[in-house]
């Protein structure tokens, strides 16, 4: 929470900066010196409800915007998963709303059993040529291709050619239980 305060005099600065008023002008609207103004956003003077609420309101900004929480570690470390022959790869935290994964799909020798599940599913192939079957459709995405289709319509997806295929998958949170039972069950 320490750090948070720090901030708030410089984006004080900032937003007074971006509206171009000077620090007198700023000073003058918010009733207080300029001299308070000045140690305020240098740090140099505590802040508290008494100065920030005039502040505030005569800058368009809510209070919230001033104590923001630093940003949190924006890497997503989540362990690879291998199964059914896919090496699934987590590019999203636990939980998100639309979940993404790079997933590698080998050849396979055997057509896999279609699937169905709830959701939806946007595909994208980084490289190799995948072979969507969809429903009664058979077709094959090859490298930039993109997809987009209703997970509840029985579907199998897994390399075709001599290479494994990357894909870029995305799935609401319902389609994120990717691939639960078969078409039949």
């Amino acid at each position: 929470m320490i750090d948070e305060l720090k901030q708030v005099g410089p984006r004080i600065r900032a937003i007074r900066h971006s509206k171009g008023w000077t620090l007198e002008q700023l000073a003058a609207k918010a009733e207080m010196s300029p001299s308070t103004l000045s140690r305020l956003e240098s740090g140099k003077r505590q802040a508290s409800l008494e100065l920030l609420i005039p502040l505030t309101r005569h800058l368009g900004v809510g209070l919230d915007s001033l104590v923001t929480p630093s940003v949190p570690d924006p890497r997503v470390r989540r362990p690879v998963e291998r199964r059914d022959g896919m090496e699934i790869a987590p590019l999203t935290p636990e939980g998100s709303p639309v979940s993404t994964f790079k997933i590698t799909y080998q050849p396979v020798t055997e057509v896999p059993e279609p699937r169905v599940h709830d959701g939806y599913e946007w595909l994208y192939v980084i490289s190799g040529k995948l072979r969507l079957l969809l429903g009664d459709r058979d077709l094959v995405l090859t490298r930039g291709e993109a997809a987009e289709f209703d997970t509840r319509v029985p579907h199998a997806m897994f390399a075709t050619g001599s290479r494994p295929a990357q894909v870029l998958s995305i799935f609401n949170r319902d389609g994120v239980r990717m691939h639960t039972h078969t078409a039949e069950g």
